[in-house]
């Protein structure tokens, strides 16, 4: 192959790898920001953010996903509960770099770091957890936070009619532990927000049945049916009662949220 047919095939190839990334729809990026109101019953006793930042973790540059929760009120001066998690992940594949998890509940406290390295091994990822040492899992694994960036971006945009009882399973690693995430289809409903009503998929991530939840759909997840998938309301329902957490405001969305 000569030197001009050699550029002409770059060329082409250059083309249409920019038109499918300019095809793609961009559902998030760097400057969104959340917050939501969380509801034990009828009282609100908490407050949770969610931010997406850029940063560079170790020269290379990131995606940085913050969540925060901390009690509020009354709840605040029973039991004051002061949680952070914080994802660094990679712009593109969204698999995470860095895991970090800040737990502070009553007396109860907890700190630990987890660094992820998905290129070492060919069959495998290799975790470092500052608290348990080195743990080999398999690939493409997420945390708890880079794991809803994903299916934002992959599994909900990719399945445009969902079927009832449709599962999706994103394996991930929590508190140590090798974590499936598991969320069920379960239809489409309009959820009252403070900025109005919201058309919404709902999903039922699937619950362990024991001491906190009775059945494997007492979780429910609400996403926006629109271009943004953005998580618009949670609900638990606990042997104690109920707890949601509901969206109060919201800036830097890539795309209008769908409002009536």
């Amino acid at each position: 192959m000569n030197r001009s047919l050699k550029q002409g095939v770059l060329i082409v190839i250059m083309t249409l790898l920019t038109s499918m990334a300019g095809a793609q729809k961009v559902r998030f990026a760097p400057g969104e920001k959340t917050t939501y109101i969380i509801h034990y019953g009828i009282l609100s006793g908490g407050i949770a953010r969610v931010q997406l930042t850029e940063e560079t973790l170790n020269g290379k540059k990131v995606w940085r996903s913050t969540l925060t929760g901390q009690s509020t009120g009354i709840a605040d001066a029973l039991y004051k509960v002061r949680d952070t998690y914080e994802s660094y992940m990679d712009p593109v594949t969204l698999l995470p770099y860095k895991s970090v998890r800040d737990i502070n509940e009553g007396r109860y406290k907890r700190y630990n770091v987890v660094k992820f390295d998905h290129r070492s091994r060919p069959d495998s990822a290799i975790l470092t957890s500052d608290l348990t040492g080195i743990h080999i899992t398999e690939k493409e694994i997420y945390d708890i936070v880079s794991c809803f960036y994903l299916f934002r971006r992959v599994h909900l945009p990719a399945n445009k009619e969902f079927k009832p009882g449709q599962m999706f399973t994103i394996i991930t690693w929590f508190a140590d532990e090798y974590y499936p995430i598991r969320l069920r289809y379960a239809g489409k409903e309009e959820i009252r927000t403070k900025a109005g009503k919201i058309k919404c998929l709902k999903f039922n991530p699937v619950t362990e049945v024991g001491r906190v939840f009775k059945t494997e759909d007492d979780m429910s997840v609400w996403f926006s049916d629109d271009d943004n998938f953005l998580p618009v309301k949670i609900r638990f329902d606990i042997f104690v009662g109920a707890v949601t957490v509901d969206l109060a405001s919201y800036e830097g969305l890539v795309n209008p949220l769908n409002i009536k």
